[in-house]
């Protein structure tokens, strides 16, 4: 595995198009800039360039599944190309929607994925295990979509009734299926994707009008909408919209990629644990961590996730406890203290970890500046701050993104190794 130093004159000597024909003066020609970020009797470097884009390469469309807060996957990309070789475990404790195992897995590693949220395996699993498109079609014509009546909840400004008895139905055979321990890859699948489409923006969503399409409004609010677009619910198939979304998802696998995705799928290890007590991960066993933590309260997932945890007949008022949403720094770096002993113990010796700390609080306060000696304390090497800057075109800035200055849009990233060889 590569050195502090070896990592160091990488970054700095950076350039995007290395391996790809620009135009002269594309500003992403530019060498990367070094700045010092100096903490007390700690001093280690900001590297700030475009180390990657979502120009540089597609995604796979298998990431197109909608959740709040998650990185885009030319991050996770590229520190696991950076850091790690064929077959070694890439691990995120915070894994969310599952960009950073499922990127892993597309590039022939092995993958450990934890996060408290139950819905982080839902819809991060199933991704490893792609069923065919007929598989997915002769399934849904197995399932019973008419039986239960009326859910004990009111979901008709969200549902054409139709439509409603269709999810409820869908909802009841999923139940029925983990209590009997019968379900199998294609059942989660159907889930996944099911759980994906409940609320949205279009009519490849089962709900009338909604925004935004990766976290479910209140009742009251949908409530609101509907009058103020003068909306009812339209009848929306749901078997239909499933096999649609799915042919999507798929689109653009190639047979390598299903490959590595089987491959890292029999090894792949999936948690619902505090990140700082993960004793099912064995000592020393993961190359790489590539995450991004909650970032103090800024984001209510119990809230923006009612309606997922509802079809998946997950409890949200036992779960809403366990997870981190603290709103002070204080209490923020003990938590992640914690979770920093954690990594240093199933980290293996020259192993890496890519934290992605971002910025708060409309930039009011940096997170690398209590990230930085908190990994050092537990015991870390620091290589800097990677901080990609990327530049937007113009139409994206008529669109008001205004992340650090008009046109640009930035991840932070503090990268830490483990001393030792590997």
């Amino acid at each position: 595995m590569p050195s502090i130093n070896d990592i160091s004159e990488y970054l700095a000597s950076f350039t995007l198009d290395q391996d790809r024909q620009l135009s002269p003066g594309d500003h992403r020609h530019q060498k990367t800039r070094m700045e010092e970020l100096c903490l007390d009797d700690i001093t280690t470097n900001h590297f700030i360039n475009e180390f990657w884009t979502a120009r540089q390469r597609q995604s796979s469309s298998l990431h197109e599944i909608s959740y709040r807060a998650c990185f885009k996957p030319q991050l996770p990309r590229f520190f696991i190309e950076l850091l790690t070789s064929p077959a070694e475990i890439v691990y995120d404790p915070f894994a969310g929607r599952g960009t950073t195992p499922l990127e892993a897995a597309l590039l022939g590693r092995n993958v450990v994925s934890n996060d408290i949220n139950p819905l982080s395996k839902i819809l991060s699993e199933p991704r490893l295990n792609v069923p065919s498109i007929n598989e997915i079609r002769e399934r849904l014509l197995e399932i019973p979509f008419s039986g239960p009546g009326k859910e004990d909840i009111d979901l008709a400004m969200f549902y054409h009734p139709q439509t409603e008895t269709e999810l409820l139905a869908l909802r009841s055979y999923f139940a029925k299926r983990q209590r009997e321990k019968s379900e199998d890859a294609t059942d989660r699948w159907i889930k996944m994707v099911a759980t994906n489409r409940l609320t949205g923006h279009s009519k490849g969503f089962f709900s009338v009008y909604s925004m935004p399409p990766n976290q479910a409004v209140s009742a009251e609010r949908q409530k609101k909408i509907n009058l103020k677009l003068k909306q009812k619910p339209e009848y929306r198939d749901v078997k239909k919209l499933i096999v649609r979304k799915s042919s999507q998802l798929v689109r653009n696998l190639t047979g390598t990629e299903l490959e590595r995705l089987r491959g890292a799928a029999k090894k792949a290890v999936f948690l619902e644990k505090d990140a700082s007590k993960t004793k099912e991960i064995a000592a020393e066993s993961i190359s790489l961590t590539v995450t991004s933590p909650p970032f103090l309260d800024i984001v209510q997932y119990s809230a923006d996730n009612w309606l997922r945890c509802w079809f998946n007949n997950i409890d949200i008022k036992k779960i809403e406890p366990q997870m981190t949403t603290v709103s002070s720094l204080k209490d923020w770096a003990l938590v992640m203290n914690a979770v920093f002993k954690e990594l240093k113990r199933i980290t293996r010796p020259g192993g890496w970890v890519a934290f992605e700390v971002g910025e708060v609080r409309r930039g009011s306060i940096n997170l690398e500046e209590t990230i930085v000696p908190l990994g050092l304390q537990c015991g870390f090497e620091c290589a800097g701050v990677v901080v990609n800057r990327q530049h937007f075109t113009k139409t994206s800035n008529i669109w008001g993104i205004k992340n650090n200055s008009y046109g640009t849009n930035s991840n932070r990233i503090v990268l830490f190794r483990k001393p030792g060889r590997a």
